[in-house]
């Protein structure tokens, strides 16, 4: 019999046929599980975002063991700037509402009204403008208040938010430090009180071996009253230590961006609610984690001098958190790729502070500050039933000065009306003690002149709303209001 040609032809084309299926189904399965690869790729890539978490204390100026203060213990924040990247010109608000409104939407609060402190008629933010946690909610993060903690903490967080606007919207996710475990990735922030008044950290501070600012009197209250401060600070650094512990324990450490910042300068007559150096000046430390490649311009273990404002913090975190820089958004990125122009001056503003309403502007280069006293008729030591309860040598430096008591540098705080104009020059005179706004020195009438011109600009810039004054009852309003004792919005002085 004849080989039926036509069967093996028929065969072969039917093997022919499924070679080619089954090719077919190999590539298929193959593009398939590289399509899968790759979504797990860019999920991991996603999941791989660092956590941040903020250390926030309260009034608290650059007084650490690090930055060569005496009399105080702060071993653990010293060890987090060891680690991590000490920012030495760090300026934030200068008192808490005020301060926490602006690096909490990366704007200067004179931009969005609410620069009066504890504002009683608040105003919805503008359109454009967000607290941060809801741009990293967008960007994918978990956001926390954190009130209650784990041990070893001893303590729990003070929730504080004391914004001066209103925003439709969720403020935070969470207050509880075992969600940070289970939602990633996170931002979150820690609130201390200990440096704010009153202070009650355990003693250890020798009053008679602190040093004393030389516009404060050299007098047992003065010495008592900033041993208490910094007995306060050591206390603080013992919860930093808590926290920290804590950080390791849950296995987040190498994972999360941990931020320590001062929200204004330091609790001290001059200090906060003035735009003196130290109504600003508050520390900032920054520890990258180990499992994320740290940015060009970030070295651990070094000192950045670069003058950076609280209003850059937010930016910075939502570049961090790969999310685009709002575009109403006035602060500046400081790290990363992103990393804007470094900053030439640095701006202040005091408005009304509980029942003393004053307006005062200033700006600074790092070199010299320029201070503009729009309501000069105000003297320093106005009546504030806040101060005049809480600080010691408030009511000293007013009993000494009726003594005839006082150094020329102290004397200048109790003068019945401010100077229209400041003017500093930080390098020589760090505790800006000789206004130079009438030197004849060419080099400071330049500086005069510049900086005067800079302020102004900057006042229409960012359209100043200080410049509309509060209704005319608003002192009886302020006086009336019953603290709430939580700094959450109801009116507490400080």
């Amino acid at each position: 019999m004849l080989p039926n040609r036509c069967n093996k032809k028929s065969d072969a084309s039917v093997t022919v046929l499924l070679w080619i299926k089954k090719a077919f189904m190999t590539r298929l399965l193959l593009t398939l599980l590289c399509l899968a690869l790759l979504a797990n790729s860019a999920h991991a890539a996603e999941a791989k975002r660092p956590n941040i978490l903020w250390l926030i204390a309260e009034d608290f100026g650059p007084h650490l063991s690090c930055t060569g203060t005496k009399e105080v213990w702060t071993p653990h924040i010293d060890k987090l700037a060891a680690e991590g990247v000490r920012y030495t010109r760090f300026y934030d608000g200068m008192v808490c509402s005020v301060s926490r409104s602006s690096f909490m939407t990366g704007m200067h609060a004179v931009s969005i009204g609410a620069q009066n402190h504890r504002t009683l008629d608040k105003k919805m933010l503008p359109e454009g403008v967000k607290p941060l946690t809801a741009w990293m909610r967008e960007a994918g993060y978990f956001t926390a208040n954190l009130v209650q903690l784990p041990a070893p903490c001893d303590f729990k967080g003070s929730g504080k938010t004391d914004w001066n606007f209103l925003f439709k919207g969720k403020d935070f996710d969470s207050n509880d430090w075992q969600d940070l475990k289970t939602h990633g990735p996170f931002y979150a922030q820690l609130n201390f009180r200990e440096t704010h008044r009153d202070y009650k950290g355990p003693k250890k501070a020798d009053p008679a071996q602190v040093e004393l600012p030389p516009y404060y009197p050299d007098h047992p209250v003065a010495r008592q009253d900033w041993a208490d401060y910094l007995d306060s600070a050591s206390e603080l650094d013992r919860k930093i230590g808590l926290v920290l512990e804590a950080l390791q324990n849950d296995g987040l450490t190498d994972d999360t961006i941990t931020l320590f910042f001062g929200d204004n300068g330091q609790s001290h007559v001059r200090g906060k609610q003035f735009c003196y150096e130290e109504g600003f000046h508050a520390p900032l430390i920054i520890r990258w984690p180990k499992n994320f490649p740290a940015p060009a311009n970030f070295k651990p273990g070094t000192l950045d001098d670069r003058l950076i404002d609280g209003i850059d913090l937010a930016p910075t975190m939502i570049d961090i958190a790969d999310a685009p820089k709002p575009a109403k958004m006035q602060g500046r990125i400081f790290l990363g790729e992103h990393t804007e122009a470094p900053r030439e001056y640095v701006f202040g503003t005091r408005d009304r502070c509980d029942e003393t309403a004053m307006r005062i502007r200033a700006v600074g280069n790092g070199h010299y500050r320029y201070i503009h006293n729009f309501t000069p008729e105000v003297p320093f030591l106005a009546a504030n039933a806040y101060k005049e309860k809480q600080y010691p040598v408030w009511n000293l430096l007013k009993q000494l000065h009726a003594e005839g008591k006082l150094t020329p540098a102290q004397e200048f705080l109790c003068q019945p009306r401010m100077p229209d104009e400041e003017l500093y020059n930080l390098d020589s005179d760090p505790f800006e003690i000789h206004n130079l706004a009438a030197s004849t020195s060419p080099e400071d009438q330049a500086q005069l002149k510049k900086l005067r011109g800079v302020l102004d600009q900057w006042i229409i810039d960012v359209d100043d709303q200080g410049r509309i004054p509060e209704p005319a009852d608003t002192i009886q309003r302020v006086k009336s209001a019953k603290p709430d004792g939580k700094g959450k919005g109801k009116k507490k002085a400080e």
